[in-house]
């Protein structure tokens, strides 16, 4: 989770103050059916995929991976994988920044986790449940840090499992309507819960878990806190609608959040909800008509998913 872009607005002037921390991206090695993201060399990172043949429901699938504009050289800290297991699996993690001061590379503990993920996703003590996955993946990862994640997986009948813990999301879209949204865990503003190396930290235990009911055309769009930070869901609907295909999609979600995020005058949902959270300029600035406002600076990482009949894929 990286540092958001916070500034003033007024018809006077506009002032820059200060971001925040956290997270990352990075590729994950191929595993079985699993398509992994693509090398931190060569940012922004594209795929796209379509699941399992066998009969029932699957996952189009395409992805878009942004770094934050100061980590392009190291790749980020965010770090994903999909996987043609079952009906589509999903998974992101969000390598908290903090760690750096620490002289800790955040994107180890998050790129780790992930390919732990990758390698228990077929694993029989999992049984094709996120909350086994995380779990197991989170319990193998040895590197020092932390990060926030969501794992979903669909089954073949189009029933969708998800596991969250933190702030990286899942919106389900279905006619042009958000039909379902998973909502961010902190322990305060800016605080996300944590899967972590420290004992302190959250575990499986405190992951939401959640299962949606999905139609054929159905679209999932799963992403970093880099993506939902910085874009409006009338925004993803509208995305939506405008492209082609889910690595169109994707691409262009990524690509808007990015833009955002380096906006100072972009009312962003990360500074509205820093103002309900009572993160706001002074008094005597808001009666000069100043409010906090700007996107936040951050990895973006964009999954989108749409759901297909697997005998017509």
């Amino acid at each position: 989770m990286a540092i958001p872009l916070f500034t003033t607005i007024s018809s006077y002037s506009t002032t820059t103050t200060t971001h925040r921390h956290r997270y990352l991206h990075h590729p994950i090695f191929s595993y079985n059916k699993l398509l992994c993201c693509a090398s931190s060399s060569s940012p922004p990172v594209s795929s796209n995929f379509v699941g399992s043949s066998e009969a029932g429901v699957c996952l189009s699938i395409g992805t878009h991976l942004i770094p934050h504009p100061d980590k392009v050289e190291k790749g980020g800290e965010d770090a994903f994988f999909v996987s043609s297991h079952g009906g589509g699996v999903i998974a992101v993690a969000d390598g908290v920044s903090g760690w750096a001061e620490k002289d800790v590379n955040p994107a180890l503990f998050s790129r780790e986790l992930m390919t732990n993920a990758s390698i228990f996703v077929q694993d029989q003590e999992v049984d094709y449940n996120p909350r086994n996955l995380i779990r197991k993946a989170h319990a193998a990862t040895t590197s020092i840090g932390s990060a926030t994640a969501v794992v979903a997986m669909l089954e073949r009948n189009g029933t969708l499992k998800i596991a969250n813990v933190g702030d990286c999301g899942l919106r389900v879209v279905r006619k042009g309507q958000i039909v379902y949204s998973t909502s961010p865990q902190e322990h305060y503003f800016d605080c996300p819960y944590q899967l972590s190396s420290e004992a302190i930290g959250q575990t499986f235990l405190d992951a939401t878990v959640t299962t949606v009911e999905l139609m054929e055309e159905d679209t999932i769009v799963v992403g970093s806190d880099g993506l939902f930070d910085n874009v409006f869901d009338r925004e993803i609907v509208s995305v939506l609608s405008s492209c082609n295909n889910v690595s169109d999609a994707a691409k262009a979600l990524a690509n808007l959040a990015h833009n955002h995020s380096k906006d100072s005058s972009f009312d962003s949902p990360y500074s509205q909800e820093a103002r309900t959270q009572g993160f706001d300029v002074p008094w005597w600035k808001k009666i000069m008509g100043m409010k906090l406002i700007g996107g936040k600076l951050d990895d973006v990482t964009v999954i989108v998913g749409q759901v297909k009949s697997s005998l017509s894929s």
